[in-house]
């Protein structure tokens, strides 16, 4: 028995998946550029937020002309809407916070200081010079960065130590001001209510000179002379 002929003109039977249409380079492409996000966003969430070179992902002293040519270039590619990634917005606002810490000449100021002293610290503990070979290999630089955390971790600690006390001995100082301006109210309110009272206070002693002076004058008893 025959097969049937498909009758001139009918369509192929759709027996295929349909075929993407987008050529396969550019489809790779993208992928590759969703990755490059994905691996900033995850490098800036990890990287230790107190050293705003670190998250920018710059080395320590860099000019500001690259802090900035750096954060535009970030910012853009991890900018919540230009990836699906749910993290994008916290990498971007540490980003963001990084990039205004460095661009402080105040802040910048002091997290070099603090970077220096990591690093003076280190090679004292490993008792280096500036011309020992061993502060140009990655196991110094690694070191250093761990110096580094441990440096910033403290100034952090004496920062709020410093803060906690400051606070507290406002408090007290408020708490000084208050106490003395409920002194001042209250002696304020005595001396307004003692004005208040004064007709009434002149009215009484009038009535009672008044009527001590009216009072029929007390015969004085003679003493009895003792007999004998």
């Amino acid at each position: 028995m025959s097969t049937p002929k498909p009758a001139e003109g009918a369509a192929a039977p759709a027996d295929t998946a349909p075929v993407d249409t987008r050529d396969a380079l550019e489809v790779l492409e993208s992928e590759a550029k969703e990755w490059d996000k994905d691996a900033e966003i995850d490098r800036i969430l990890k990287a230790f937020r107190l050293n705003a070179y670190a998250v920018l992902g710059l080395k320590p002293g860099a000019p500001e002309s690259d802090i900035k040519n750096l954060y535009r270039k970030k910012s853009l590619l991890i900018h919540p809407d230009k990836t699906k990634n749910p993290l994008a917005p916290d990498a971007f606002d540490r980003l963001k916070k990084a990039q205004t810490e460095l661009m402080d000449e105040k802040h910048r100021a002091r997290l070099d200081e603090a970077i220096a002293d990591a690093r003076m610290l280190l090679m004292r503990e490993m008792k280096l010079t500036v011309d020992s070979e061993e502060l140009k290999t990655p196991e110094f630089e690694k070191k250093w960065d761990e110096k580094t955390v441990f440096v910033l971790v403290e100034n952090e600690q004496r920062r709020r130590r410093q803060m906690k006390a400051q606070l507290q001995e406002e408090g007290r100082e408020q708490r000084k001001q208050d106490e003395e301006l409920e002194q001042r109210k209250k002696k304020r309110q005595h001396e307004e209510d003692w004005e208040k009272t004064r007709d009434q206070r002149i009215d009484s002693w009038r009535q009672f000179q008044k009527g001590k002076n009216g009072e029929p004058e007390k015969k004085k008893k003679k003493k009895l002379k003792p007999i004998g």
